[in-house]
């Protein structure tokens, strides 16, 4: 990361309460814009795709917006997004909460409930990091706040290219397992929630804000 303040655009497409990123980002040192106007968000350093409530409602306002436009736009020229929580769960093929819908597409698999009676899973659930991870640098198996009753079970990433980085997957567990971030290169995603999860969350977005 640069030694001047990054910028970090936040995606608003209208719904959830944002003051919690944003008051985070900038205790890390960021300059943050909270915006959907197109080239404000692929002109920023980073970008944040946040989300909240269901999946559909959420794919509706951001394809009103256009804001799925500028996701692949800044993935395509290794521009790098962090999604949060439904924004996470959108980067994926598709979910079945509440219905069936179709996400970007960027990673294989589909939302679906977690196995478990009890959800909404709400609350503080650790978190396996993997492998090689950059997002959890430092950090050991950490406890995270979640707010989700849906998330993807299963990682079915075709790694038929041997040269190609692998995306690297941490989990989450409530009463089965989950995936709780995937990094894959610029694209990165976690279906907790940083900016509520304390010290451990805030370095989540630190580390994520020093790979760009």
């Amino acid at each position: 990361m640069s030694q001047t303040k990054p910028t970090i655009a936040v995606a608003d497409y209208g719904i959830g309460n944002l003051g919690s990123l944003v008051n985070a980002l900038e205790h890390l040192g960021a300059d943050v814009v909270v915006t959907s106007e197109g080239q404000t968000l692929l002109a920023a350093e980073g970008m944040i795709l946040p989300g909240n409530g269901a999946f559909g409602a959420s794919k509706k306002a951001m394809e009103r917006l256009s804001i799925p436009r500028w996701v692949g736009q800044r993935v395509a020229g290794g521009r790098p997004v962090l999604g949060i929580c439904v924004g996470h769960q959108y980067l994926f093929d598709a979910s079945e909460e509440f219905g069936k819908y179709d996400g970007m597409g960027e990673w294989p698999g589909t939302v679906k409930k977690l196995a478990t009676e009890a959800v909404p899973h709400i609350g503080w659930s650790e978190v396996h990091p993997a492998a090689d991870t950059v997002l959890f640098a430092g950090l050991g198996e950490e406890r995270y706040y979640f707010s989700h009753s849906y998330a993807v079970l299963e990682w079915e990433f075709d790694q038929s290219i041997e040269s190609m980085v692998p995306p690297q997957v941490s989990w989450g567990y409530h009463d089965g397992d989950f995936i709780a971030a995937v990094e894959n290169g610029p694209l990165v995603g976690v279906q907790f929630h940083p900016e509520l999860s304390g010290r451990a969350g805030l370095t989540v977005l630190q580390n994520w804000m020093g790979s760009f």
